[in-house]
């Protein structure tokens, strides 16, 4: 969700001023956050069916980096919610402000990045292919977004896509 417009195209809530998302996004989020926490923590505290990584790579290792990649998730989730949730905006328009000029999907690479965080403090390779398959469901739900996004705005949205990388802050050079 990268617009402020009144497509309500699959939203749920009642702000005029925000883009659709795809329908499916806020349900497999659900799922998937629900099945990665479940794996996880099965996983990691109870059955230690695949954690046999966490010997390998020290603690104090893993854990002052999924410190970081979790106070990166809180604040990219923080600062997204707030440039699209803080304000209603007159009239719709292409987000391209604050993380978003970083990212296009700061929003679902919080996510990513928690994920990743939590599975720093514990690996579990079952819980990283949860992981994988939650990645795999944001890229392709940011792409059938982008497409919606593309339609309402055009060029507008095109412009930004060629600025604003999707998901790493940057760029290889061709």
């Amino acid at each position: 969700m990268m617009t402020d417009s009144g497509d309500r195209q699959g939203r749920h809530d009642s702000r005029e001023d925000l883009a659709g998302e795809h329908a499916l996004a806020d349900i497999g989020q659900l799922v998937l956050a629900a099945f990665f926490f479940v794996t996880w923590i099965v996983d990691s505290a109870f059955f230690e069916w695949t954690t046999f990584l966490n010997v390998h790579v020290a603690a104090v290792v893993r854990v002052p980096i999924a410190g970081i990649l979790l106070a990166l998730s809180a604040y990219m989730a923080w600062a997204s919610h707030r440039t699209i949730f803080g304000k209603k905006r007159e009239e719709p328009r292409v987000v391209h402000n604050g993380v978003f000029a970083v990212v296009r999907h700061p929003m679902y690479l919080s996510e990513i990045l928690l994920y990743l965080g939590l599975l720093l403090l514990s690996v579990s390779l079952m819980a990283a292919g949860v992981w994988l398959l939650t990645i795999a469901f944001l890229h392709f739900i940011a792409r059938k977004e982008e497409q919606l996004l593309l339609a309402r705005f055009g060029d507008e949205y095109a412009s930004y896509m060629r600025r604003v990388p999707m998901w790493l802050p940057w760029r290889l050079k061709r």
